[in-house]
């Protein structure tokens, strides 16, 4: 059977993600100061504007002028892109977490209902799908291409979406790419309405084909910044919020989201702990050969530890039946908000890097979820 799967990727500088660099930015200065820090935070941007609001609990203080101020700097924000980090207003609307929902996780119940997804797969190294590990490959490309030099006239703003076509559910080719990018004017051609065609083809020669490799054939179609031009960008052409990228932060749409968005929250949320426990899982289960796919399906109730459901699904690739990976997963492994705390260590101020090019299938060692050092225990357990 042959089908086509998309999936996106945004820059660091897309006005979402900047949101949710400034929440998570947040999030690791309350946790360096104070692990014990409760915080939910939610940011808003627009045209010269920062709003910062949510609920927080801790001992320690954040100077959110001057962190706000110095990631725009540092995601590349400048006059000439319409957003300037010295002169955009900043709105403090930060309060108290709610005593109500506080006395349920102080005795170790999990921060919210909800459910939470955890997804893998054998198709790239990384154990991730293979369209949305390459949109984000692709646009964090795009991000070194600027920040490096080699393509000064890009802008922070950027997109990315790859489309793939699978037969019986194995990647083949990559049918199309496309890729939009904020941009200087020096690239414009005469008519001053579209980049040139020298612009678009070193797009494509050392952004898209670097990326995509064997994966592209002369079939594979490009679409470069296709309304033309891509001046204006970031808050002075779009609202941020934070949150509004979860399917980019997750597995680009493979499989469904649990609901929850993952930025600003620290880990006692489940919507946030319980995902990273969950692709920890199924990558692990596939790790170790027990299956080719894995999905992992965690569910919680407010105040209450313990998971309400377990299940998981490998789609007819698994060497075992699922009921059995599933009662071998809770037996395994301690799936409270403080077992999953301690296990993937996470209160510590690691959060500010998950924020951009996905939360899933980087090398990063602060990245705990995306160890497969289980992978041996889980092949004992269901045995070889």
């Amino acid at each position: 059977m042959r089908r086509f799967v998309t999936s996106e990727s945004v820059t660091e500088g897309h006005p979402d993600k900047i949101c949710d660099q400034i929440s998570d930015a947040v999030l690791d200065e309350l946790l360096r100061q104070d692990t014990g820090s409760r915080v939910a935070c939610e940011t808003f941007v627009s045209t010269g504007l920062v709003i910062v609001g949510g609920e927080v609990t801790t001992t320690g203080y954040v100077d959110l002028p001057n962190i706000v101020r110095n990631l725009l700097r540092e995601i590349g924000y400048r006059h000439k892109f319409g957003f300037c980090p010295e002169t955009c207003a900043i709105i403090n609307g930060i309060g108290r977490q709610s005593p109500d929902i506080a006395q349920g996780v102080d005795v170790g119940g999990a921060g919210d209902q909800g459910m939470m997804i955890g997804y893998a797969c054998n198709e790239t190294p990384e154990f991730m799908p293979l369209p949305i590990a390459l949109a984000h490959r692709l646009t964090h490309k795009l991000a070194e291409m600027r920040k490096n030099g080699t393509l000064s006239y890009l802008g922070p703003d950027g997109k990315s979406q790859v489309t793939v076509e699978y037969e019986d559910d194995k990647p083949q080719r990559v049918d199309s790419v496309i890729l939009a990018t904020q941009h200087t004017e020096e690239i414009l051609d005469e008519s001053g309405n579209r980049i040139t065609k020298n612009a678009r083809d070193e797009l494509i020669e050392k952004v898209i084909k670097p990326i995509t490799g064997d994966w592209i054939d002369d079939r594979t179609r490009y679409f470069v910044n296709e309304t033309g031009k891509f001046i204006i960008g970031g808050p002075q052409s779009d609202t941020g919020m934070t949150g509004r990228k979860i399917i980019v932060d997750t597995y680009g749409g493979i499989v469904p989201h649990g609901g929850g968005a993952f930025s600003g929250k620290d880990p006692t949320k489940v919507d946030r702990s319980a995902t990273y426990m969950a692709r920890y899982l199924a990558k692990n289960i596939v790790a170790s050969g027990a299956a080719e796919r894995c999905r992992i399906d965690l569910s919680y109730v407010i105040g209450v530890p313990e998971p309400t459901s377990v299940e998981i699904n490998t789609f007819g690739t698994g060497k075992v039946e699922d009921e059995k990976l599933s009662q071998a997963t809770k037996k395994l492994f301690d799936l409270t908000p403080k077992g999953i705390i301690s296990k993937l260590n996470l209160l510590r101020p690691i959060y500010l890097k998950t924020a951009s090019y996905g939360h899933f299938g980087r090398e990063d060692p602060d990245f705990t979820w995306e160890l497969t050092d289980s992978a041996d225990s889980i092949k004992e357990k269901i045995g070889k």
